[in-house]
């Protein structure tokens, strides 16, 4: 569970995030959509633990970010201008990405990559891949340590339409396992077909739709 309250954060004197009181509960999957620059993202990287507050404060498990822990201790994260190592294959990047943790098997790894439909590619070198191969990879990274919370922001970039479906497939499984998902996306149908709440953005404010 995220529980967000009365977070501020201020950008060159402008709230970014505006007194947002909020809680994220598990088994769920939430749906944000709103303009450019209108909090989605900031909203992801506070979550993340990537931004501090300026005032207020984010409980994860009961633990407060930034005093508690630095950051959610269970968590795969998608974030805009995410790079992956392109000198090295898919597989490795997962490989070197899992010694952090230390919690992923290589089984684990391949079970990621097959599901995003990177399997035949797990050993091709990164920098060979097409956008939608790397977004792949980018949705293989947030799953494969099989974390509780999944942040993700534009998930569906550069993927054809076999691919989006596949993806919401996998989401809506994890959901039934448990995981607490948070999506930020301009893709209206993301946010229609995935979203047991749906939440707007607008000047650093949010607004529940539904």
């Amino acid at each position: 569970m995220i529980e967000i309250k009365n977070y501020i954060k201020v950008l060159k004197k402008r709230n970014v995030l505006d007194d947002i009181s909020y809680t994220f509960e598990n088994g769920k999957i939430y749906g944000l959509y709103g303009r450019n620059g209108s909090g989605k993202t900031m909203l992801l990287r506070a979550m993340a633990g990537l931004i501090y507050p300026t005032s207020g404060e984010i409980i994860i498990d009961g633990q407060v970010l930034h005093r508690d822990i630095s950051f959610p201790k269970d968590c795969g994260i998608i974030i805009e201008n995410m790079e992956l190592m392109p000198q090295y294959d898919g597989f490795t990047n997962l490989k070197l990405l899992g010694k952090i943790k230390k919690t992923a098997t290589d089984e684990d790894i391949m079970e990621a990559l097959e599901t995003v439909g990177l399997k035949s590619a797990a050993r091709q070198k990164v920098k060979e891949y097409s956008l939608g191969m790397k977004q792949k990879l980018s949705i293989a990274q947030a799953i494969f340590e099989k974390p509780k919370i999944l942040l993700l922001d534009e998930p569906t970039n550069a993927l054809d339409e076999k691919s989006i479906d596949n993806f919401r497939q996998t989401l809506l499984e994890l959901k039934d396992k448990g995981t607490l998902i948070i999506i930020a996306s301009h893709n209206k149908d993301d946010i229609r077909l995935l979203s047991d709440v749906v939440i707007e953005m607008e000047e650093g404010k949010m607004r529940v739709v539904s």
